[in-house]
Formats: structure tokens, sequence, C-alpha cells
């Protein structure tokens, strides 16, 4: 039976760690500040804002949650995200998506009206292009760096490692292959073109996991030895006695028949992003703030 790699042990010491650096700043005088844009009153982003509010209670960052109506037009958003870019007391901004649908035709206008320097989870181009050429431009997606903080905290060396990746979107699939590349890792990515993917993904020595399709990777994807990081969230009708809940990608009994380690959904990367989107402000303050730190 596979080894558990458990978000909640690895958000433990990643809070830990933000924590400290938080109380560093405060002392300096400076509280490390999100500012959270809602339109409309989604339950999906209540739920996702309720577990970022008790992250950041936790971690001793500052939030603003900044409601605005759900029939907001474009102008009244842009004009929200410039007043927050510029108050010096906001260092970072998480515009929660999907917007309302009258706004999502201009939804790259407005994502990328956010200053790259508080794009705290890769909303901008200039934090994608950041995580494309390694630069300190914005901040990676919170789900991919979720992913390097496994990594870290269970001691897995990617270099000189075969990892393979399913899924091309730029929300996981890219960005983690571009970070799986900067430790030193082969790369190969798979997607709904792949001739074989269970041919890629039996030569891995960890599968990054991120189709969106519940038991999408089964037994025969996967061989002895390897690590297997299940990033997606799929909802599951046969799970809790029929009542459903949320799956992974993974066919989680089979693989873990298999593989050496493998995340568990729910209880895996997902119970970790919360604490990246924190790590995120804090680091985004101590740059903003970076003389008053010297």
């Amino acid at each position: 039976m596979a080894k558990l790699l458990l978000g909640k042990d690895v958000a433990e010491a990643l809070n830990a760690r933000i924590a400290s650096r938080a109380e560093a700043l405060v002392k300096k005088g400076i509280t490390p500040t999100l500012a959270i844009i809602r339109c409309g009153e989604d339950p999906s982003q209540l739920s996702y804002e309720r577990g970022a509010l008790k992250r950041a209670e936790t971690t001793g960052v500052t939030v603003r949650t900044e409601v605005l109506p759900g029939e907001t037009g474009k102008e009244e958003l842009l004009a929200k995200i410039k007043e927050l870019g510029t108050d010096p007391m906001v260092h970072g901004i998480l515009l929660l998506r999907p917007l309302p649908s009258h706004l999502r035709p201009f939804e790259h206008e407005i994502c990328n009206a956010v200053p790259p320097e508080k794009d705290v989870d890769c909303m901008t181009d200039l934090s994608n292009a950041g995580v494309y050429t390694g630069s300190p431009i914005g901040f990676p997606p919170c789900t991919p760096q979720a992913v390097m903080e496994f990594f870290d905290y269970y001691h897995i060396d990617l270099k000189g490692k075969d990892v393979v990746v399913i899924g091309r979107s730029l929300v996981v699939g890219r960005p983690v292959a571009m970070m799986a590349m900067a430790r030193h890792a082969t790369v190969t990515i798979c997607h709904t073109r792949t001739a074989d993917v269970p041919f890629h993904t039996r030569q891995a020595d960890i599968i990054i996991t991120s189709a969106g399709v519940l038991n999408s990777l089964t037994a025969g994807y996967v061989r002895e030895g390897q690590i297997v990081i299940d990033v997606a969230i799929n909802w599951d009708p046969a799970k809790k006695e029929g009542k459903g809940g949320i799956a992974g990608d993974a066919a989680f009994d089979e693989v873990a028949e298999k593989a050496e380690a493998v995340t568990p959904v729910p209880g895996g990367v997902g119970a970790v992003t919360t604490s990246v989107l924190m790590e995120h402000v804090v680091s985004a303050a101590e740059r903003q703030n970076g003389e008053l730190i010297d």
C-alpha cells in the first residue's frame, strides 16, 4: 500500500513559517494584507473565501474583503482594482473567479489590471511570464506551488527524475511542468491529444495528474515505485454511501496498491493551496517593503 502524502502535514509546517515571517513584518510596522474581490454571492466563492479567512487568521495575514454586486460593470470593477493596486497598505490582490457572465468577455483585460507585484495567484500575463522565465515577476499559481511544497516537505528531489504531467492548462499543467523543470526534472506533458498516455506515465518516476476526469488514472497507468500527485478535484457520486463527495483523477484504491506514495483527494494538494496564497501575500509584503526590512 502506498504511503499517503498528507496535505495537513505540509500545511502545518508551511503555516508555521509564514506566521513567523508575518510576525517579523508586524514588528517593523508592516501588516501583510490581502484584498479579496468578489462580485456577487457565488456559493463556491463564498466557501473559498471562508477557507482563506481561516488560513489568514492562522498565519497572521490580514484580509480585506471587497464585495461588489453581481451586476457590477467592467469599469466599476477596474476602478476597484486600480484603487487596491495603488493602496500601499494592500500587498496582495485576489480576484475570485469565475466572474459573472457579463464580465467574462473582458476577463483577460480585468485580470491584467492587477499589478503583477500584487498578483498572488498568477492572474496576469506578467506573472505567467515569471513562471516561464524563472523571474520574480508576480507569483506562480497557488496549486502548482502547493505541489512544490509537497516535494520540499517530503524531501523528494526532482533532479534527474522523469516527471509526467497530465493536463496542459495555464492554471496547473503548464506552470507545474515549468516549475518541475526549474528543479532539473525531465518533463513530459500529456493531454487529450496524446496518443498513448499510459505508455508515458508508466515510464515516469513521478506522475502529476490534473486532467479533471474522475477515475482517469487507473492501475494500468502506473507501475510500482512511482509517486503520484493528484491535483484534480472531481465530484464522485459513488462516495460516502451514495451521497457523493470529491475525488481526484486517480482510481485511488487501484493506484495506491502499486504506487510508492500518493496524495489523497480530499486531504492532499488542495489542503495546502490557501497556505501558499498566504505565503505569497507575506512575500509580496516583504518585496514591497524591502527598504524597511533591510
